[in-house]
């Protein structure tokens, strides 16, 4: 077999293919075996039938061809070897010639994982947040503890901010009632904004009996987006009645004796927040100036199917989750479809420049992946998936996404090394030291960037 690489641009390929016809005696036999077991010839036992009667009966040109698409994909790979490419995708094939016992000729064209030179990156350095945490924010963490220990008690008054009414509510559109807008017992916090616009407008100021009625477009159901006059009854008011701060709530809320220890740890709980926060900021802003260094072309088809797979998952999984379809996503978002069309774009495009780079830095590292540090990667995304590790770890084997998860962390560590290298300091003039942090968000970061395609 002979073959010849032609470079049509730096991410594509045309691989032209000289295969001696010999060559194609496995396939040739292989081709007659399969034949005779799916025809009949009368006078010849099933799977006994020559092969002259075979070319007689069904023709010569029926056998070839059942060799040749046995044939080409050896020959295929055969050739991207022997160039020492790396393919992305399948290959559009073309026989340009074949000739019964002479020669089979073809041609391949193929996306390819470009060639890549790793930028200096030494000389990299970025700006985050510091870690600063306020009084008021150890405050506001313990005031939201104090709210999950909220008690309620009903009350003969007006309904006010922060009251939790039971309500009855009934919906109309075009005159007749729902069948789904009818709702009786509900319990509501005035100011919570968790039902229906103008509830609070609405409720605020009526006593156990009373009633309003108020439009407002409905948020799910038969009659999604539509306006619809709502009837809310007040059956009952009631008082939510915060526990005083003191030693007795701490002992209360926590495993803490006094209300001092309680906003200490609060205040610890919120530092370690902060550090994540700002390690990942670091690693993401890294990783923007990694890509403005390296000059990474792109695949056509690799984008135009990594902006498919993205947009699918949005609308398949993500929004449908959510109940929503695009349409009325990009309304909640305030976007034309063009502008989100770019937006896919530029992430797609930022998702394979730093899947290539990154991939080029493993192999220059010669980073490689021990089954702790695998196992570790899988239990987090074992957590954030929501299924148990067990699980989640025979879902990954089944669907032969092993590599892929040693890939996010091998993209991890290799990003790690970028990140160690570059100088990082925070608002305050101070250098932050990353070291502690190590590769968990790192393997998170280059996830996010890289990998969201595997959702499907």
């Amino acid at each position: 077999m002979k073959s010849a690489v032609e470079t049509l641009n730096p991410t594509r390929v045309r691989l032209t293919v000289e295969v001696p016809f010999e060559e194609l005696k496995d396939s040739l036999d292989a081709a007659y075996k399969k034949i005779n077991q799916q025809v009949t010839v009368k006078g010849f036992r099933k799977g006994k039938i020559p092969a002259r009667v075979i070319d007689q009966r069904f023709g010569r040109g029926a056998v070839l061809e059942e060799a040749v698409n046995d044939a080409l994909p050896k020959f295929y790979t055969e050739a991207i070897n022997e160039a020492e490419l790396n393919p992305l995708g399948q290959p559009e094939v073309d026989i340009t010639e074949l000739k019964d016992g002479e020669t089979l000729n073809f041609t391949a064209e193929v996306d390819i994982r470009p060639t890549i030179e790793i930028p200096d990156y030494s000389g990299i350095e970025v700006t985050v947040d510091a870690v600063e945490v306020s009084d008021e924010d150890v405050e506001k963490s313990v005031e939201q503890l104090r709210e999950r220990f909220a008690s309620t008690s009903p009350v003969e008054r007006a309904a006010e901010d922060g009251d939790v009414v039971t309500i009855d509510l009934q919906a109309k559109v075009d005159g007749e009632v729902l069948e789904d807008g009818v709702a009786e017992g509900v319990s509501y916090t005035i100011g919570s904004g968790e039902l229906l616009e103008g509830i609070d407008e609405a409720v605020k100021g009526l006593e156990a009996g009373g009633e309003a009625t108020f439009t407002s477009e409905l948020k799910g159901g038969s009659a999604e987006g539509k306006e619809a006059e709502v009837t809310v009854k007040v059956t009952q008011v009631a008082a939510r009645e915060l526990p005083a701060l003191d030693d007795d709530f701490a002992q209360l809320a926590s495993e803490f004796d006094t209300l001092d220890e309680l906003k200490a740890d609060s205040r610890k709980r919120l530092e370690n927040m902060k550090q994540y926060d700002q390690a990942t900021q670091a690693q993401e802003r890294v990783l923007d100036e990694l890509l403005k260094l390296a000059e990474v072309p792109i695949p056509e088809k690799l984008l135009a199917d990594e902006i498919q797979t993205r947009k699918h998952n949005l609308e398949h999984h993500q929004l449908g989750q959510m109940g929503i379809d695009l349409a009325k996503y990009l309304e909640i978002q305030g976007k034309t479809e063009e502008e989100f069309t770019a937006e896919t774009e530029e992430q797609a495009v930022k998702g394979i420049k730093t899947q290539f780079i990154l991939d080029e830095l493993v192999n220059k590292e010669k980073l490689n992946v021990n089954q702790e540090e695998l196992t570790e990667h899988l239990m987090r995304r074992a957590q954030s998936s929501g299924m148990s590790p067990d699980q989640f770890a025979q879902a990954v084997v089944e669907g032969g996404q092993v590599p892929m998860l040693v890939g996010e962390v091998a993209r991890g560590k290799a990003l790690a090394v970028v990140v160690e290298a570059a100088k990082v300091t925070d608002t305050n003039g101070e250098v932050v030291d990353l070291e502690d942090e190590a590769e968990d968000e790192t393997a998170e970061t280059t996830e996010a960037e890289a990998e969201e395609k595997t959702e499907a």
